[in-house]
């Protein structure tokens, strides 16, 4: 987010940074909403990860949703590097994406909600990049942590990507995995943008709206 620019293309484990063993040192609580990080979550809560550019905006995206988010967090994901910190994944050489979690009640708010926040928050067709921000941990992904998710979000990025295509954008980039672990980012980067309310957001949308349903799960 400080326009720092690097080659493009992912280390491989042997090349990626080694890390360290203890977890970096983060926020005990959400600035906004004042709950537990780290949890426990309460039960029947579930969570996904998204990389979408800046996770400094990206997380506020979700914050600001007007219910059924309990927690939200940034942090690293889908690299090599365990415990990598914020200048290491700069470097290009852990692999990592900056990613933000995502809490919520599926009571309360759908699966398809969140994905339509994402889709259409940012720009999913640039690769290593999003807008100024350009290297590996600036490209779109989604990372499961049911199979439902995984199926859901993988319709949408179909559905999604041919209504990008017919606006003349070029192919989706996003890549949907299982989640791999996610790495708290330091204190200093969590809810960012509630801390510093004019700070740098390089987030931009396409512009196309995302068709995807977004009823909320029912009670059984």
């Amino acid at each position: 987010m400080f326009f720092r620019k690097q080659k493009p293309g992912m280390p491989s484990p042997d090349t990626a940074l080694k890390g360290r063993a203890q977890p970096l040192p983060t926020a005990k609580t959400h600035f906004v909403n004042d709950r537990d990080l780290k949890g426990p979550y309460p039960a029947g809560t579930e969570h996904v990860m998204f990389g979408m550019g800046c996770f400094w905006g990206a997380e506020r995206k979700f914050w600001e949703l007007p219910e059924g988010i309990w927690i939200t967090a940034v942090g690293y994901q889908a690299g090599f590097t365990p415990n990598a910190t914020y200048d290491e994944v700069c470097s290009g050489l852990t692999g990592h994406n900056e990613t933000v979690l995502v809490v919520y009640d599926p009571q309360l708010i759908s699966f398809e909600m969140l994905l339509k926040t994402f889709w259409e928050s940012h720009d999913p067709t640039q690769g290593m990049r999003q807008g100024n921000d350009m290297g590996t941990q600036y490209r779109s992904g989604i990372y499961t942590t049911t199979p439902e998710q995984k199926r859901i979000a993988e319709a949408s990025r179909e559905s999604y990507g041919a209504a990008l295509q017919a606006k003349g954008f070029d192919p989706i980039t996003t890549e949907i995995l299982d989640a791999p672990e996610f790495y708290f980012a330091e204190d200093y980067h969590q809810q960012y943008l509630a801390k510093v309310p004019h700070g740098y957001c390089g987030l931009g949308g396409t512009g196309v709206a995302c068709q995807i349903g977004t009823g909320v799960k029912q009670s059984a």
